[in-house]
């Protein structure tokens, strides 16, 4: 062998030397990189497992029963007072699932069943497993007493839906209903009043306030047959309601003028016949 030949087998190994070195390393750096994974997966598992454990995803079994304030959290309840939530959730039984996992299907069930309320809606929290029960409530559209000295003892919403109950009335200052008198007798008891008696009420204020420019004040069917409406400047007698009833009603702004010219103290305006009367 000549001196060049035996140079160039000394590279050559020296070569072969590097790239097993180089594999050797490769081999090192994957192991650690798999192991690293594994560590990592491992880690994520524990943790997620740790932390699923954790007593901020879960709802004290005493939340409801005692009505846990700091877990129990309301809104939009302007007729169905707290109290009555209260009573209402004592026995509702409370899931060991995490709060994430956990239903409310049976809690907004009995609050739907509540006459006022429309619709509910559930938020979850956590840390701590909180809720808040976001109501929304039907709008009050008549209010019914038997004097307009007596606070009312029923309520008809817009849908319909008769309140009663000292735990719902009577309502807040904030809602403005249409004031109706009423006995509740067999003859016309209010606890039987479909939805067209609530709009043909609705239909009669809005046809008295309009024409007379007055807000009606109350209206009385105490007698079904002999129907009253009070405005501030004076009483009118309707009578009994039918389908005339609307036509008598756009005579009003006539003759209101000339109440203010009569001496003697007008008791009311009678719509009861073809034409118009007024009752001194």
């Amino acid at each position: 062998m000549n001196e060049e030949e035996i140079i160039s087998g000394e590279e050559l190994l020296k070569v072969k030397q590097e790239e097993r070195k180089i594999r050797k390393t490769k081999k090192q750096i994957s192991f650690l990189k798999k192991t690293l994974k594994f560590l990592i997966g491992v880690s994520i598992i524990f943790g997620i497992g740790a932390c699923s454990m954790m007593k901020g995803w879960y709802f004290p079994q005493s939340t409801f029963s005692k009505f846990d304030t700091n877990r129990i959290h309301i809104a939009n309840n302007n007729i169905v007072k707290v109290s009555t939530l209260k009573n209402l959730m004592k026995d509702i039984p409370i899931s060991k699932l995490p709060i994430y996992m956990t239903d409310f299907d049976n809690l907004k069930e009995e609050i739907l069943s509540l006459p006022p309320v429309e619709n509910v809606y559930i938020r979850r929290y956590a840390f701590p497993a909180r809720i808040l029960i976001i109501l929304k409530e039907a709008t009050p559209l008549i209010s019914i007493t038997p004097d307009v000295e007596v606070s009312p003892v029923a309520v008809y919403t817009q849908t319909g839906q008769l309140i009663t109950g000292s735990e719902y009335l009577p309502l807040p200052d904030k809602y403005k209903t249409i004031l109706v008198l009423s006995y509740g007798n067999k003859g016309d008891d209010y606890h039987n009043w479909g939805i067209d008696k609530i709009r043909e009420i609705e239909k009669i204020t809005k046809y008295i306030e309009t024409f007379s420019g007055e807000k009606m004040e109350y209206l009385d069917l105490r007698n079904p047959d002999d129907v009253y409406i009070k405005i501030p400047s004076v009483n009118i007698r309707l009578g009994k309601i039918d389908s005339k009833i609307y036509d008598k009603i756009r005579l009003i702004p006539s003759i209101l003028p000339q109440i203010k010219t009569v001496n003697d103290k007008v008791k009311y305006i009678d719509l009861r016949w073809d034409s118009i009367f007024l009752k001194l």
